[in-house]
């Protein structure tokens, strides 16, 4: 006798932090992801802040994978194995970072030339009950939000002018402007729609190969050396994601190029952050002489990181970088997708969680960002940097060039994958504050001594490099040393 009853099944528990690794060394194409993943120990695990979300377990793993990343890659070039520790509280430090981070003892908010900027970035409630959220970080920013809202550029102002507007209208006009902003969106209503089906059916970190290039052996180092001592990386990135990668990679010893218009700079706190070990130049790729000297810079470059759209029309597509420069390895970062529905809109880490359902997963009596406040930039930031290292070793064996590519809104699907913490066990944690979890360093630099969040992350036998010297804009050639 047949039953149309369904069978019942069990829900499936959410991964391990030891399968998360897995999966991630899977996504990276190591080629040995069991022994990488039986390198890696994580102390601690969520729920460490009020979140539904594992943050902690999430950026665990992203942090754990890069130091056996670079571990492995060292040892490819005469290092001794190296197991990692990582601690989740130490994690959850690195995603407030930004917080925990002073600059001559003054935090680096208050340090910037108009710290209305990032006070006005919140979510703002529409006409038509739908929230929004909008961001006025940079000046031309908030120049394309004031041309909009036509309104006094403060909380006050742009709460009354964006409750004359629809939502979704008001997305657009900003957009239509230059700005960034973005309706706060289920988690539903997002898959169903085209950009955000499109940020779905991809990785959270998505490499190929992208044409030939030589193989490049590992030149052996001395046991003193750092792993990617040698190799040279241009750096065209700015705010967070893109900039600590290059950072990470500067403190494993990579020659790092930083690159920055000079009319569009980020600010002095930002580059004492995030500029550690880089030298930076200036460079406007609408230049023919710099554009002259970006090309001849990146024919001896191992590595390529950016996170600009628009590239293409200056002559520095992918696929005329690797057709200039075989062997060359790109990390690209995207909000959205570098070719989606939503390829030609800026983006950061809040509007992210506004458009994939994450803000109303933390909803308390309003949509809300993680507690840590950020959470895609340092994410995205580790996974790339971790994907270069193996993307390196791969290279190493199989030549070739490559493409790496993280999006904002991908990080956001993948902490969403990892499953949903019960809030009524997250409720009664303390919100995270000025005081980290684990340690702080603080280090010299030419704007003043910087603390921040210590390295998190130890090798067995062997020290972690610390980051180098932070340096100014502009205060190095667009060459090689």
């Amino acid at each position: 006798m047949t039953s149309n009853t369904p069978a019942t099944t069990k829900p499936t528990p959410p991964p391990s932090t030891g399968e998360i690794v897995s999966r991630l060394l899977h996504t990276l194409g190591d080629p040995d992801p069991a022994r990488g993943t039986a390198d890696i120990t994580v102390v601690g695990a969520d729920p460490l802040v009020p979140s539904v979300h594992r943050l902690a377990d999430a950026m665990s793993a992203a942090i754990g994978v890069f130091g056996q990343q670079m571990a492995a890659l060292g040892e490819q070039r005469g290092h001794s194995h190296q197991r990692v520790e990582v601690r989740a509280g130490a994690a959850i430090d690195q995603l407030m970072a930004t917080y925990h981070t002073t600059l001559s003892g003054r935090p680096l908010g208050a340090l910037l030339d108009d710290p209305t900027l990032l006070g006005n970035n919140d979510f703002y409630r529409a006409r038509d009950g739908r929230w929004i959220f909008i961001i006025t970080a940079y000046p031309h920013l908030r120049d394309a939000v004031a041309s909009v809202l036509r309104c006094g550029l403060d909380k006050v102002g742009i709460a009354q002018a964006a409750a004359g507007w629809d939502a979704f209208t008001l997305e657009e006009a900003i957009c239509a402007r230059g700005g960034v902003a973005c309706v706060v969106r289920s988690r539903d209503e997002w898959l169903a729609d085209p950009a955000g089906r499109h940020v779905a059916q991809r990785p959270v970190v998505g490499i190929e190969r992208v044409g030939d290039g030589p193989v490049h052996p590992p030149q052996p180092i001395g046991e003193a050396d750092q792993a990617l001592a040698g190799v040279r990386v241009l750096d065209l990135t700015h705010v967070i994601a893109g900039p600590v990668a290059a950072r990470l990679l500067a403190q494993f010893g990579a020659d790092v190029l930083h690159l920055s218009r000079p009319d569009r700079p980020d600010p002095i706190p930002m580059i004492a952050m995030t500029g550690g070990g880089k030298r930076n130049a200036y460079c406007d790729l609408r230049d023919d002489n710099d554009r002259a000297a970006f090309h001849e810079a990146l024919q001896d470059a191992d590595v390529f990181v950016h996170a600009y759209r628009g590239l293409a029309r200056h002559g520095a597509s992918t696929e005329e970088l690797v057709r200039r420069r075989p062997g060359l390895i790109t990390l690209e970062y995207h909000a959205w997708g570098a070719d989606g529905p939503w390829g030609e809109r800026g983006g950061f880490d809040q509007l992210a969680c506004s458009a994939t359902g994450f803000a109303v997963e933390e909803w308390t009596d309003r949509p809300s960002l993680p507690p840590t406040y950020l959470l895609n930039d340092y994410l995205a930031a580790y996974l790339g940097a971790a994907a270069v290292a193996t993307v390196l070793r791969r290279r190493a064996v199989e030549g070739g060039s490559w493409r790496i590519r993280v999006t904002l809104a991908g990080v956001c699907h993948w902490v969403q994958e990892l499953g949903l913490l019960a809030r009524e066990d997250v409720l009664g944690l303390p919100q995270p504050g000025r005081a980290p979890f684990a340690a702080l360093s603080t280090t010299g630099t030419d704007f003043g001594p910087l603390t921040e969040p210590a390295t998190p992350f130890a090798y067995s036998g062997r020290t972690v490099p610390q980051p180098g010297r932070r340096s100014p804009l502009g205060s190095a050639e667009l060459r090689w040393r």
